[in-house]
């Protein structure tokens, strides 16, 4: 029996190379893998994925609306989904990228612009197999938590299941040093998908 066609959802992925999905084989990443999820349980989903490279959220910021708003019309459910950070902590010349006062800023520029566009949810950066960076990643972690809250954005932090994950660590260091592979995303996409304010359950 075929299942029933649904309403026509678009969504977009919005974020940096673990969005991507960077050292993926399946070439999916974990938000592939949620779409493909819901795509096999008869959901009518078009997926979009605005994953970067190096993108931290000032890049972010400056480059969201411009992409995401041609690929989400009126006439569609629309949705969109955050995930960034993690190059926000990178020490690059001695300093980070990105200081926590001005992540926090972008992220609540961002988000708080987003919910008037469309339904969004923020997925929190993951953790790296770097001990010192980690400890900057979780404190904005924390932050992003607090300021989605504050927000009344669904915010899913995956920091600690993925740092307690036997896959995700010895992948990232057997490939580039920060990206995992096959197991570690579908750990993440696990994460989202058991989660109870992800759409497509």
């Amino acid at each position: 029996m075929p299942f029933p066609v649904a309403a026509d959802h678009r969504i977009c992925f919005i974020g940096d190379s673990f969005v991507q999905g960077c050292g993926d084989p399946l070439c999916l990443g974990w938000a592939g893998r949620l779409a493909q999820h819901a795509a096999a349980n008869g959901t009518a989903l078009t997926y979009y994925n605005l994953g970067i490279r190096r993108n931290t959220s000032r890049d972010i910021a400056a480059r969201w609306l411009q992409e995401s708003l041609p690929r989400l019309p009126e006439e569609s459910e629309r949705r969109l989904v955050f995930s960034f950070g993690v190059n926000d902590t990178v020490i690059e010349n001695g300093r980070r990228r990105v200081e926590e006062e001005e992540s926090i800023a972008n992220f609540r520029a961002i988000l708080r612009k987003a919910a008037a566009q469309a339904p969004v949810l923020m997925v929190g950066p993951p953790p790296l197999p770097d001990d010192a960076q980690n400890i900057n990643i979780a404190a904005l972690d924390r932050q992003f938590a607090r300021e989605a809250e504050a927000l009344d954005i669904p915010y899913l932090s995956v920091f600690d299941p993925l740092l307690l994950d036997e896959h995700w660590r010895v992948e990232a260091l057997s490939n580039d040093g920060a990206h995992p592979r096959k197991l570690g995303y579908d750990r993440l996409a696990q994460l989202v998908q058991q989660w109870d304010r992800w759409w497509f359950g």
